[in-house]
């Protein structure tokens, strides 16, 4: 009688950590089936590029107010030491990022730098291989000016805020609690292949906080430089 404590506890032990692994194991199939998708979206429209209908000469033939965009892109997440903030250089992830936004504004301004406004909301799902495995899920809110005055090539410049659950806290010394906050800007570019599609790459700096919610939050730092596709949709 006296090993039956014993016993169940070595059991429970047991099945919480086949739990965890069975927990793992589907994550790490989600983030991998994700990216197969995303290789495939990416990789089927260049295939056929040669087939699609030709690019305009000018951008704005496409990017008016209405047009929405549909965009999927992945990107590398590097910590940074940044204003003295707790260093997290050995803080590393791949993420992969949809994006669904619409063109909100007639071209503003003149010259070089006449363009217009874009809302649009981004989920992400990441996968940290430092300094272990962890994962992340969220989304933000996004806002970003296209500047229209160069053909098909569109500099763009993006900023957000969001919310990000993550399983790297509280084992990280830098955050204490899973749910956190998210700010982000950074420039890009968008570059017309056909009609309707860019290939499109640009850099963020990337901020996770909890907003001193938890017992510690020094937050987590990052650049985060993407490439991905966008096509757009004129209404």
């Amino acid at each position: 009688m006296s090993h039956q404590p014993c016993m169940q506890t070595v059991r429970r032990s047991r099945l919480i950590e086949s739990i965890r692994w069975l927990d793992r194991g589907c994550w790490n199939y989600l983030v991998r089936t994700v990216c197969v998708l995303v290789c495939g979206i990416l990789l089927n429209p260049l295939a056929s590029w040669g087939a699609s209908s030709s690019a305009p000469d000018d951008a704005r033939e496409v990017l008016k107010s209405g047009t929405v965009e549909l965009g999927i892109a992945g990107g590398f997440w590097q910590g940074i030491k940044f204003l003295n903030h707790a260093p997290s250089l050995d803080r590393s992830a791949v993420f992969v990022l949809p994006k669904l936004g619409i063109i909100v504004t007639d071209e503003l301004g003149a010259g070089l730098l006449s363009g217009n406004l874009e809302l649009a909301v981004e989920p992400l799902v990441a996968m940290f291989t430092k300094p272990f495995p962890a994962e992340a899920a969220g989304g933000s809110w996004m806002i970003k000016y296209n500047l229209l005055s160069f053909g098909r090539w569109v500099p763009f410049w993006d900023a957000g805020a969001g919310m990000l659950w993550t399983n790297l806290a509280p084992r990280i010394p830098e955050q204490s609690t899973q749910f956190n906050f998210v700010l982000e800007t950074g420039p890009g570019i968008h570059y017309f292949l056909t009609q309707s599609l860019t290939v499109t790459a640009g850099v963020r700096y990337h901020h996770i906080s909890n907003s001193d919610l938890g017992q510690r939050n020094t937050g987590l730092n990052a650049v985060l430089p993407y490439f991905g596709l966008s096509w757009f949709f004129p209404h």
